[in-house]
């Protein structure tokens, strides 16, 4: 999930927009979870797309 559309408990501010040190804190895990924590929803349904037809290639070649 992107931090973009979450709403904070505390101050009910968007997340990304840091108002309050809970959001803050919680902006800077979400960064720190690296690539594949960052990708939304459609991106990894078109990672795993991709993956899958690599597969299918690579195994009819062989």
């Amino acid at each position: 999930m992107t931090y973009d559309r979450l709403v904070c408990a505390n101050c009910a501010a968007p997340v990304n927009e840091g108002r309050c040190p809970v959001c803050r804190a919680s902006r800077e895990r979400m960064q720190e979870n690296g690539l594949f924590g960052q990708l939304t929803p459609a991106a990894l349904v078109a990672l795993l797309v991709a993956l899958v037809a690599l597969a299918i290639l690579v195994h009819q070649a062989a």
